[in-house]
């Protein structure tokens, strides 16, 4: 009989639970939006409360079968996450006649369906890294799309990163966020050795040698490209951030950090200086409380007005119905953090920050305790991806630096970042599994599982 090396269990029941509580958080901040404003409890309550249950139960059971030692908080923060999206977004689009709460429905249970497809299809993380460089094709493909001819939408509020599909929109960058997480993780853990060889020693700092600083120029240049051509500066940092710090992870190196703090500094001087649209999210960001900048095209206003709207929510907020989100431009996508401000005040937008703290913690925990390099830049690629965006994202509704395009995850009105989203959760609880699957000790040292554990 096998003996195992780690006792572990599956924990799918305690998963069951906490998805048992977060679906009551999204029915009942629904419920409450219905009944603030006056709305009773009609068949389009029941059948999205039936809805959100039946696709939260299909990904739990999907785990059961396909990864039962996957981490059991993962799904049922997003789930939670993704249901005070929906009740928010339905509630602004009954004071705004706006119907994009029915699209985010859609788009939702399609994020989902793909996500299930990803846990049944993907019996194991590695083999995505066979597909390395065609992932970086296949990025670089994404991210020229919106420009090309006759698929492009063009500029929309100021960046040029949607293309048409027929009478959908959808962001390639999203999609492309994942594809070159896939490609750094792969080249990385590929010429990690190559990487790590010593260069010239300044100080305490041990510089790379010259030609392995191509891959962080490319990086560079990568993103400065999606900021001159698509205008889109938080899917520059993004893109570039996420470069840096799963390097950094995979060589532990100080110096590739500050080489990079050094890059984005100087691309960030330039773009500056050279590009208007950059030095116009600059000053508006900077002279945000004065007049003149408020009631500018592009101006302030938008992030003053989300300001003051979290300020009427105080401490405990108005109740999710009794504020006035509406005022602010583009409340239920680019300012959704600022419409659950006021009305759930600082309390509730506190928990919200904590689910996502939660999630990208167990999206490290599981990058520590996969037993492949790969596996462990992927982990905390995709999680850093996710941490950095809403550190972006409510960072510029709160002011605290410059406001750019990137939506809330799960939160914000947005088909395509739903879509890439839910894919990121379905490879990080595939992750997860294989970290916590306990280790065969009777295989042998020649086994493929202790193969691994002795390579790391």
């Amino acid at each position: 009989m096998s003996q195992l090396a780690t006792v572990a269990k599956p924990r799918r029941n305690s998963e069951l639970l906490l998805l048992v509580l977060a679906l009551g958080v999204g029915v009942m901040a629904n419920a409450l939006v219905n009944l603030n404003l006056g709305r009773t409890f009609d068949n389009d309550f029941y059948i999205q409360t039936a809805v959100l249950t039946v696709l939260s139960l299909a990904m739990h059971v999907s785990l059961r079968f396909r990864a039962q030692y996957a981490d059991p908080v993962i799904l049922p923060v997003v789930v939670a996450l993704n249901g005070i999206g929906l009740a928010v977004i339905h509630r602004l689009d009954i004071v705004t006649g706006d119907n994009a709460g029915p699209r985010q429905w859609l788009w939702t249970t399609l994020a989902v369906a793909v996500a299930v497809t990803v846990i049944w299809m993907l019996k194991d993380h590695r083999i995505l890294r066979r597909y390395t460089y065609i992932s970086l094709v296949l990025s670089v493909a994404l991210l020229l799309m919106p420009l090309v001819p006759g698929i492009t939408a063009g500029d929309v509020n100021g960046a040029t990163v949607w293309i048409k599909l027929g009478p959908f929109t959808f962001q390639p960058g999203e999609i492309a966020k994942i594809t070159l997480a896939i490609f750094f993780a792969g080249y990385l853990s590929s010429n990690r050795d190559l990487i790590l060889l010593a260069g010239k020693k300044i100080g305490p700092l041990q510089l790379p040698r010259a030609k392995d600083l191509a891959p962080m120029i490319v990086a560079w240049m990568a993103s400065v490209g999606v900021l001159v051509f698509q205008h889109d500066l938080g899917t520059s940092i993004l893109f570039f951030g996420l470069f840096m710090v799963m390097i950094y992870v995979a060589t532990s190196r100080v110096s590739w950090i500050l080489i990079g703090l050094v890059l984005m500094a100087v691309g960030g001087t330039a773009a500056y200086k050279i590009f208007p649209h950059v030095a116009r999210r600059i000053d508006v960001w900077i002279h945000a409380l004065e007049p003149a900048y408020i009631d500018a095209p592009y101006g302030s206003g938008q992030v003053v007005q989300g300001l003051f709207g979290m300020a009427n929510g105080g401490l405990t907020g108005t109740g999710l119905g009794q504020g006035s989100p509406q005022g602010v431009p583009l409340a239920n996508s680019d300012m959704i953090v600022a419409s659950i401000g006021e009305e759930l005040g600082l309390v509730g937008l506190f928990a919200i920050v904590c689910l996502y703290a939660l999630l990208v913690a167990r999206g490290f925990r599981a990058s520590l305790g996969t037993r492949d390099a790969f596996g462990k830049l992927l982990a905390v690629g995709l999680s850093f991806a996710v941490a950095l965006q809403c550190f972006v994202i409510i960072g510029g509704v709160t002011r605290l630096i410059p406001l750019t395009g990137l939506t809330t995850p799960f939160l914000a009105a947005g088909g395509s970042s739903l879509l890439s989203n839910w894919i990121i959760v379905a490879l990080i609880l595939k992750i997860s599994d294989a970290a916590r699957r306990p280790i065969n000790v009777s295989d042998g040292p020649n086994s493929e599982r202790q193969r691994e554990v002795s390579a790391v």
